[in-house]
């Protein structure tokens, strides 16, 4: 429909551009007036500002103003139609899509709401979407949103607002992801975001040291300095560059790269009979390592022993490649 609107604007200027030709023309050619004299006639004519011809005016050229008049009100009159029709129009359709995608946020529970879709914000958006866990982002640039939108799900506003943050579904939510470059903006959406949902488990992004222990005293429960990190890597790579570039090469998403899952004890108990990691015999039935196991307190425990006992509510990371980790999804359903 947009199109077709912009098709019309199209042939209305091109309509307004003509009988503007075709008055200059007109006085230039049959009545004798100058190239100033036949633009000052024309646009007097067609705008009817009831200003005084630059000379009398004979039959011939009383007729062709007449004729000028009467064109120039009805294509003026279309063009106006037209523009005013395809503003309302596109008022209209974007008011659709926003319900559109406001009724998707609705549906959603237990998904991540990630404030800022700067260069931090959209590589956490594209790791979301690469482990497929439903995201909402609060964005307050209207031409990010325009450009983005078909691909993700859009608040526009200030995420530091509290109506902003209950139309992405904060209460609903389990995670917020605040990658706002200002400290001071993460500190107050970490602070609304805190009161409106005491379950919620926020990352905030940091660029001062100084402002770390604010924003976890406010109520964020990681927070990350991604200068600070991205400065340790490059040394990081000098240092060690083999061992940084394996561990490069377990976060990157493909058919031949390595990866890591993080599985449930109860994903597996629920369908096999298992004390202990040995029980769960992953090696054999998958391909996949288990290189890690976090407790129920959050103890975490690197390369467990085989009789390690597990208990409800703990954790294992296991490695594989991604068909070894597709394998273990599929045997035991997680995800």
């Amino acid at each position: 429909m947009i199109r077709l609107m912009r098709s019309k604007i199209v042939l209305a200027l091109s309509l307004m551009v003509f009988v503007l030709l075709i008055g200059v023309l007109g006085y230039k050619f049959f009545s004798g007036f100058t190239w100033i004299e036949a633009i000052y006639m024309t646009i007097i004519t067609v705008t009817t500002v009831g200003f005084s011809e630059v000379r009398p005016l004979d039959a011939d050229a009383k007729i062709f103003t007449v004729f000028l008049i009467v064109t120039s009100v009805f294509i003026f009159g279309f063009a106006i139609s037209v523009v005013s029709e395809y503003i309302l129009a596109r008022n209209s359709l974007e008011q659709l899509k926003k319900k559109k995608v406001q009724k998707q946020i609705d549906g959603l529970s237990n998904h991540v709401v990630v404030c800022g879709y700067g260069r931090n914000g959209m590589q956490a958006a594209e790791k979301l979407m690469a482990y497929r866990k439903p995201f909402v982002v609060i964005e307050k640039d209207k031409e990010i949103i325009e450009r983005h939108g078909e691909e993700v799900l859009f608040v526009e506003g200030d995420a530091n607002e509290d109506e902003i943050l209950m139309q992405a579904g904060i209460d609903r939510a389990q995670y917020l992801i605040t990658a706002v470059p200002d400290d001071a903006a993460n500190l107050f959406v970490v602070l609304s975001a805190r009161q409106l949902n005491r379950n919620l488990f926020i990352i905030s992004r940091a660029s001062q040291i100084t402002s770390v222990k604010k924003l976890q005293f406010a109520g964020a429960n990681k927070v990350i300095m991604p200068d600070k990190i991205g400065g340790d890597h490059m040394a990081s790579l000098v240092v060690m560059p083999d061992l940084i570039t394996f561990m490069d090469q377990l976060s990157l998403e493909g058919e031949h790269t390595t990866n890591l899952e993080e599985v449930e004890i109860e994903d597996f108990t629920s369908q096999v009979e298992c004390n202990s990691l040995r029980d769960l015999d992953l090696r054999r039935k998958t391909g996949c390592t288990i290189i890690g196991y976090i407790d129920p307190n959050g103890k975490y425990i690197i390369n467990p022993e085989a009789d390690l006992v597990l208990q409800p509510k703990s954790k294992v990371i296991v490695l594989g490649r991604p068909e070894q980790i597709r394998k273990l999804n599929q045997m035991f359903q997680i995800g």
